[in-house]
């Protein structure tokens, strides 16, 4: 089987060098003492924590090894690297690492806060699909940044802080699907059987400024390129035709100060483009194979401008699986509405640079915020689960079907 990579330190790792850690002791029983666990403290950066029982190596292939110093069996696998935990559905399936980009205002905060709840509740039902955080850490920051502060208390997430001086873990889940195989038999003999399999969101919530800074920018560039599919956040409101095109609500929005260039979506996606194409030393030419998905925000803003029988208007069709008319039409819908926004040289510059890309419209709040907070009718998310479903459905963990999309996307 091929390495896995840690979706922590994105090392790649053999299947045969995964490390355990000593399950410790229970009670009076036998088990090894907590220690400082260094490499661990050095990629969190605090020894808070860091005392846990010793890690060992063991042939990282099986499920459980037994400790050399107290001779208990353990089932917890980590990273050689890191020492971060590795999930043990991870290790026995081949996870998939999604990446997540934007600019600075493009949302991604709340994105990922509506994404996540989203997969936990409505869209996880859906797909009969289960999110389970891989580590201590993601469960208290999500707590803590993302679901208390936007659901509980309905305030507006702030904008992210640059990771040069308040550096920031990643959120890292597990998705996992388990769905009906068909063996290859004839009808009357086929049996159907169960296959699990498991996609890793590896989130992190990078400002905008971060990706100006090269020194900054270079501490994601491990992120990027370990990724198995990437999707850009672009505001619409960074693009000077949109503004045009604004609620009355929304424009009253806008900052008073011109828009920053280093902020536009061409410019942070090409900044991105780049630095991957000189990491995989690609010819000129020769595209990224990496597949992106690339989201307009805050559609919701939008909304009065676009066609009644926009594409963008109605809900996604088809729960529990991908409508690939709906799929279409959406695509078309905003490739459409970036050319008509003087912005279509995005579209062509991804056409150059990557061999497989799909566009998107997304509303993560669903209404417009007022005085800091959540609109009147709470979180009402429109179709923030289009991108990763998308993805789901290339990675072959989510069936693609045609259906009767409402209108005809023009």
């Amino acid at each position: 089987m091929r390495p896995i990579t840690c979706p922590y330190c994105f090392a790649e790792v053999p299947r045969q060098q995964i490390a355990f850690r000593c399950m410790g002791r229970a009670g009076r029983g036998q088990g090894c003492d907590p220690v400082l666990d260094e490499r661990l403290a050095a990629y969190t950066g605090s020894t808070a924590g860091a005392s846990l029982p010793p890690v060992f190596t063991a042939p990282g292939r099986r499920s459980r090894a037994e400790c050399p110093s107290c001779g208990r069996v353990s089932t917890r696998r980590v990273c050689p690297h890191c020492h971060n935990p590795l999930p043990a559905a991870y290790c026995e399936t081949p996870g998939r690492i999604v990446a997540l980009v934007g600019a600075k205002n493009a949302g991604k905060s709340t994105y990922i806060a509506v994404l996540l709840h989203e997969l936990m509740n409505r869209v996880g039902t859906e797909l009969d699909a289960s999110l389970v955080a891989c580590d201590d850490r993601t469960i208290d920051r999500y707590k803590r940044d993302f679901a208390r502060p936007l659901y509980e208390e309905r305030r507006l997430l702030p904008t992210t802080t640059s990771a040069a001086t308040a550096p920031r873990e990643p959120l890292v889940y597990l998705l996992t699907r388990t769905r009906q195989a068909r063996r290859r038999l004839p009808s009357r003999l086929r049996l159907g059987r169960e296959r699990t399999e498991s996609l890793v969101l590896v989130l992190f919530d990078t400002a905008g400024e971060d990706l100006r800074s090269r020194e900054v920018r270079d501490l994601h560039l491990r992120y990027l390129e370990a990724a198995d599919a990437i999707i850009f956040l672009v505001d619409p409101l960074e693009l000077p035709g949109a503004r045009a095109a604004l609620r009355e609500e929304a424009a009253a929005l806008l900052p008073a100060t011109p828009p920053d260039p280093d902020a536009e979506p061409i410019n942070v996606i090409a900044r991105v483009t780049e630095a991957l194409r000189q990491r995989r030393e690609l010819r000129t030419g020769e595209r990224l194979k990496v597949p992106v998905a690339v989201a307009l925000t805050k559609i919701d803003a939008l909304a009065p401008a676009l066609a009644v029988q926009s594409a963008l208007h109605r809900t996604r069709p088809s729960p529990g699986t991908l409508d690939l008319d709906d799929r279409e039409a959406v695509d078309a819908q905003v490739r459409g509405l970036l050319h008509q926004w003087q912005a279509g040289q995005l579209d062509v510059y991804l056409r150059q640079q990557y061999a497989e890309y799909a566009l998107f419209g997304v509303s993560a709040l669903g209404g417009m915020p007022s005085d800091g907070r959540v609109g009147a009718g709470g979180v009402r998310p429109h179709r923030v689960e289009d991108p990763l479903l998308w993805l789901l459905h290339r990675f072959g963990m989510l069936e693609g079907t045609r259906g009767r999309a409402n209108g005809n996307g023009s």
